[in-house]
């Protein structure tokens, strides 16, 4: 449970890589007591050891709702009122024309999209209970426009942009904070494996430093770099047929 020098809970998923895995440990540095979820044991136990007694491992696969619940309900039990949620678990799985693949689609959907909303299932009334938390949701520019190779991750994306765009307003209301972080391209284990060009690619630890000023200021949306930003904006207000001209030379946003 917490005592009282703690500065809150906090749940980070997808914390054992890349970007969750980076919040995770400086929420903990900040005082915060961390309830650090993914579905690889040994990497969240390495996490737990970099800052000792802050952090707290849960393994979870977030496709699953009923996992979900439990582990919210673990996580209140053992740690106390989940105060910040960061739902930054996903990933990308290849879905062309020349090689269409539901599976690989709905693996997508299931962990990009669903496990956000299974995350937020049994969190969400608790908080909207006590009027009080902060809710933040990883999706990425590649979610504002449609580009050749994200057909099924540029999908999940936008969805997650819109759900976020809907929910603010009730949120609001019930003094829950509901923050939008999208980035473009960030140095993790997942752009590592992309094969394309990666314009504006920044640093992992640049990329934590403006989210986590971010989340203290209580943005709605949290977005860099600001180029990848203004070319995704630009992209969106183009006519069709220069739209797709552009983007048929372009490689995906992941």
């Amino acid at each position: 449970m917490q005592s009282s020098t703690d500065k809150g809970v906090a749940w980070v998923t997808g914390a054992s890589s890349g970007i969750g895995r980076e919040l995770a440990k400086r929420l903990a540095q900040q005082g915060l007591q961390v309830a650090a979820s993914a579905r690889t044991a040994r990497e969240l136990d390495r996490l737990a050891a970099e800052v000792p007694g802050r952090i707290t491992a849960f393994l979870l696969d977030v496709t699953s709702e009923k996992a979900c619940a439990e582990t919210a309900a673990l996580i209140a039990a053992s740690l106390g009122p989940i105060d910040l949620m960061i739902l930054s678990a996903g990933a990308g799985f290849p879905v062309s024309v020349q090689n269409f693949s539901v599976q690989n689609f709905r693996r997508t959907v299931d962990l990009n999209l669903m496990g956000v909303v299974n995350c937020m299932g049994p969190v969400v009334p608790t908080m909207l209970a006590r009027r009080t938390g902060h809710i933040a949701i990883l999706a990425s520019i590649a979610g504002f426009v449609g580009v050749p190779g994200s057909g099924a991750y540029g999908a999940t994306k936008a969805a997650l942009i819109s759900l976020c765009e809907s929910m603010k307003p009730d949120f609001d209301r019930a003094g829950v904070t509901l923050t939008l972080i999208n980035p473009g391209f960030v140095k993790t284990p997942l752009t590592a494996a992309n094969k394309y060009p990666m314009p504006f690619i920044i640093p992992l630890a640049r990329a934590a430093d403006i989210i986590m000023r971010g989340l203290d200021r209580k943005q709605f949306e949290i977005i860099f770099p600001w180029q990848a930003a203004l070319f995704a904006r630009l992209l969106r207000l183009m006519p069709r047929w220069l739209l797709f001209r552009v983007t048929s030379r372009i490689g995906g946003f992941r």
